[in-house]
């Protein structure tokens, strides 16, 4: 688990496509400091997404990444050399400063519009899933690239969050040009909810009875 407060970035060192036995990708990344005391088979988000380590050798972790991965998130577009926001995972004794964050991307979504003023940059992103908007509810949380923000506006397909100078510096967003895609994982009480309402309708319980059982305790 992961509070989407990014520790920094990383560097995509090498990428391999070759589909093996049991992963499509592997992924190299320069993790830096960030891979002090980091060990093989613990988890990091990149992007936004829970990898685990299967090697570690001079600050670097590579990461096999399956098919369903590469086709959900936007990793299918990732390349050599690109930068990506880094989050090692959540200890008990740790605040949760952000949201709760699985690293388990539910889909992509495109930049749509940029706006930049002295107070920060405003960025609208549409949902290329429509049936997910559902789950983004004005100053409810999402997480884009592993980063938890704050929606700000909800148009339709698509949203707004806003990025204050902190966040442009630490993270990718701060370079990302309309047109890109980003990683989207929604608010996960939000989706539970949504799962207990439908076997709610579905199993058509009955109506709560006013009847009380009114019998003296002895």
């Amino acid at each position: 688990m992961f509070t989407g407060i990014v520790n920094g970035t990383g560097i995509v060192k090498s990428i391999s496509r070759a589909k093996k036995k049991y992963h499509d990708t592997l992924m190299s990344v320069y993790l830096g400091s960030y891979s002090r005391n980091l060990r093989t088979g613990d988890s990091v988000s990149i992007d936004g997404t829970c990898l685990t380590v299967t090697s570690l050798r001079n600050h670097t972790a590579t990461f096999e990444i399956v098919g369903e991965t590469i086709e959900r998130t936007t990793f299918r577009e990732i390349e050599k050399g690109d930068r990506v926001n880094v989050e090692r995972s959540l200890k008990l004794k740790d605040r949760l400063e952000g949201h709760m964050v699985l690293g388990h991307v539910d889909g992509v979504g495109e930049i749509v519009e940029i706006i930049k003023s002295e107070e920060g940059v405003k960025m609208w992103i549409r949902i290329t899933d429509s049936k997910m908007k559902k789950y983004i509810v004005p100053k409810g949380s999402v997480t884009v690239d592993g980063i938890s923000l704050t929606v700000v506006d909800v148009s339709q397909n698509k949203f707004s969050i806003a990025l204050v100078p902190h966040t442009i510096l630490k993270t990718t967003l701060g370079s990302k040009i309309r047109g890109q895609h980003v990683n989207i994982e929604y608010d996960i009480l939000s989706k539970y909810i949504d799962k207990l309402l439908f076997y709610h309708k579905q199993r058509n319980y009955p109506k709560i009875s006013k009847t009380y059982n009114s019998t003296p305790m002895q």
